[in-house]
């Protein structure tokens, strides 16, 4: 027989296990990179549902403490107790307050500056803008720009208003105090926004003039009438001022606001067709 062979088995090794010598420094073992981001990671508060709901509510609660605090705050400190017109011939100052602080909080400092911020009132009747400005917190001015009326005439009953260039600006069923009754004039037809469709569109320049003139000395005639030669004839009451045709108007109604006071409530003409600078009385013949 022969020899058998002896066959060692050899022992299995943990490869995880390490051979420390006597005085070997030991070094922790270097952990894995998803461990340590683990580790990094500050854990965060997690609150249940009931506990979230209370905070939201909580926070929503504050706010809305907050905004009822502003909104009463405002209301009771900027009340408006003063308020200026200005420029209002048309409408008396009352109707453009209400006009301007119609409406729920209208009389709110603040909350109409808000509201007219960088703009007018528009689409009034007779009025071309309003602004608004905000003088203190209980203060406020109007001030209102009215559209240049030369006059009106009589049409199917309404008044129409007309500009200095003959544009119908507005039609109304009241007639307005200082603006002065345009007669003679024949046409057949108005539209709104449309020049008056007279024979002799140069009248209206003429017409811009006499009122003008007038209202540079304080004088409001009720009438302008023009006859079929377009020579011009005002009308203060009863008293009639016949101008002539257009020439010296501006002369003319110089002088006259030195005679008019003597002529209230007579009844006649005054005859001023023929001026010069020379003339220093003219004739009055009576009705």
């Amino acid at each position: 027989m022969g020899d058998k062979k002896t066959v060692k088995k050899k022992k299995k090794t943990n490869p995880n296990l390490r051979l420390i010598k006597n005085g070997d420094v030991v070094e922790p073992k270097k952990k894995k990179r998803r461990e340590r981001k683990r580790e990094e990671k500050p854990e965060k508060l997690r609150f249940g549902k009931a506990k979230r709901a209370v905070i939201v509510l909580a926070v929503l609660g504050s706010l809305l403490v907050l905004v009822a605090g502003g909104f009463l705050y405002i209301v009771n400190n900027y009340k408006v107790t003063t308020v200026h017109v200005d420029g209002s011939i048309h409408y008396t100052n009352e109707e453009i307050m209400e006009m301007v602080m119609g409406g729920r909080f209208g009389d709110n400092s603040l909350l109409l500056s808000l509201k007219y911020r960088d703009k007018g009132i528009e689409g009034v009747p007779f009025i071309e803008t309003m602004d608004v400005d905000i003088e203190a917190k209980d203060t406020i001015r109007i001030t209102v720009y009215e559209k240049a009326l030369a006059g009106y005439v009589r049409y199917l009953g309404r008044y129409v208003y007309f500009d200095k260039d003959g544009i119908v600006v507005e039609t109304s069923m009241e007639e307005t105090a200082g603006i002065p009754q345009v007669t003679g004039l024949s046409f057949d037809h108005v539209i709104l926004h449309e020049p008056l469709p007279v024979d002799k569109p140069e009248l209206f320049d003429e017409i811009l003039n006499i009122t003008q003139q007038l209202a540079k000395y304080s004088l409001t005639a009720d009438r302008i009438y023009f006859n079929s030669a377009y020579e011009v004839t005002l009308y203060f009451g009863e008293a009639k001022i016949a101008l002539g045709e257009n020439k010296d108007i501006d002369e003319k109604i110089m002088k006259l606001q030195y005679i008019l006071p003597d002529l209230l409530g007579k009844s006649g003409t005054l005859d001023m067709r023929e001026y010069s600078e020379d003339t220093k009385t003219y004739s009055f013949e009576q009705d």
